[in-house]
This record gives structure tokens, sequence and C-alpha cells, in this order.
């Protein structure tokens, strides 16, 4: 009897839970929706997800990776990855007619990968050659395709839709998708995680300090970044262009019929 009683109180538990659940979803229906993030309730839960992981695995191991790593080796570790990134810029200043940019990228890797070891100085910048990381995000962008809706990926973080089928370039053009020994793969991966998650250790207290909602203080200067990186820091001050993510059904509710 005692344990029949308990069910019904879980039973009711649980029901008033699911209940509380539904009211908090609905709680904002004045709520003004960006039209750049139409999966925003998506967006929210994995970017919560993101925040427990990184809070959980990712900023401890890099809190512990900047504590036992001298400033000097750490910045030879940034340096390698960086020339390995001019890679791919190369094939997408190529593929935006860029040749310039192109010239300086291939001049960078060649200076860097031979004077500078590897890539761990970086001897290119000193000589007077920029560096420009060009993305396959930015080359879709150069031709015209938008953004389309706001998406943030599990562990990845905020991207778009352009920038999602872009990411598949940039993993293709990268140098370590080419290696054959998984254990250096993997390894030289999960290293390249950890040097960039301690490289933004300030810009994440910054975040967490000064936003009074992180999710849109991030997603709008994600955004932001990206169409200036698109545009070569001369973006429009409005794009009359059609939005090929239009058509694209999102699953946003219809508005209900009078």
């Amino acid at each position: 009897m005692a344990v029949e009683n308990r069910s019904h109180r879980l039973a009711r538990w649980a029901a008033l839970a699911a209940t509380s659940l539904l009211l908090g979803c609905a709680s904002h229906p004045d709520r003004v929706v960006d039209e750049r993030d139409p999966l925003e309730p998506f967006n929210r839960a994995v970017f919560r997800f993101n925040t427990d992981f990184d809070k959980a695995f990712l900023r401890p191991v890099a809190v512990g990776y900047r504590k036992v790593t001298p400033e000097q080796v750490d910045r030879g570790v940034t340096n390698f990855f960086n020339n390995l990134a001019d890679v791919t810029s190369i094939a997408n200043n190529v593929l935006q007619f860029k040749m310039s940019r192109a010239g300086s990228d291939v001049g960078r890797v060649f200076i860097n990968t031979t004077v500078g070891l590897l890539g761990f100085v970086d001897v290119a910048t000193n000589v007077g050659l920029p560096s420009y990381k060009e993305d396959f995000d930015q080359t879709l962008g150069y031709w015209g395709l938008e953004p389309g809706a706001y998406l943030v990926l599990p562990i990845l973080g905020p991207s778009t839709m352009r920038g999602t089928i872009g990411f598949a370039g940039d993993v293709v053009t990268d140098p370590l998708f080419n290696l054959r020994d998984d254990k250096i793969h993997w390894g030289l991966v999960g290293l390249r995680v950890v040097d960039r998650r301690a490289d933004l250790l300030t810009a994440g207290d910054i975040l967490e300090d000064a936003a009074i909602d992180p999710y849109s203080f991030l997603r709008d200067a994600y955004l932001q970044r990206r169409l200036n990186l698109v545009y070569d820091g001369n973006p429009p001050a409005q794009q009359g262009q059609d939005d090929f993510w239009d058509e694209v059904d999102f699953g946003t509710p219809a508005p209900a019929s009078n």
C-alpha cells in the first residue's frame, strides 16, 4: 500500500514537473525572434550543452595546459597550427581569384615551414607577409551564397547553414586530414583544440562577466565577424540579394488563424 502511495505521489510530481517545463517553454510568447536565428530553441539547447561540456572538460584541460606550457612553447604551437591553416587559405584565395593573397599565403607556408622550423616560428609575418586565413565559408559567401540560419554545432560551436557546408571543405583541405597514422592525426587534432581553447581563456571569462545573455552576445558577435570576413572588412550597409535559404523550411510554426 505504501509503495502504491509513493507511486501515485511520484506520478503527480512527474506530471507537475512536465507541466512546469511546458509552461516555462511558453513563458515568453512576446519575445522577439531574430530572423537570423529561426532555430533558436534548438541552438540554445546545444549552447547549454557546449557550455557544460566546456566547463567540465575543455576549460580545465586548457587551464592545465596553460600552466604547464612555457609561453614560448605555447606561442610556437599556435604558430604551427596557423601555418597549417595557411594551406587551406591558399585554396580558398585561389577559388576566390584573389591571386595576390594566394601568393602571399604560398610565401608564408614556404618561409614558415623552412626557415620557421615547420611553422613554430612565424618568420613570414616578420618579413611583411600578412596572414589572411580564408576559409570555405568565406569562399561560398564570396560567390553569393547567403549564410542562412544561425546554427550552433555540438562541441564545434557557432556556425551557420553555409558555414557548416564550408566546414566540410576546410576538413578536406586540412593537412592533418591526410595523415594516415591515426594516433598522430588525432593527437594533433586534440592538441589544436586544447591550444585554441587556451588562447580563448581570457575572452571566455570576459563573455561570462560582461554579457547579460551570453548566447545572444556570442551569436551577434559571430555573425558580425563572419560578415566582415566575407567582405574583407567592407560589408554592405544593406544586402538586397535574395536569400537561397529563405526557401528552406526550418519548422517555424505558422501564425494562428483568427
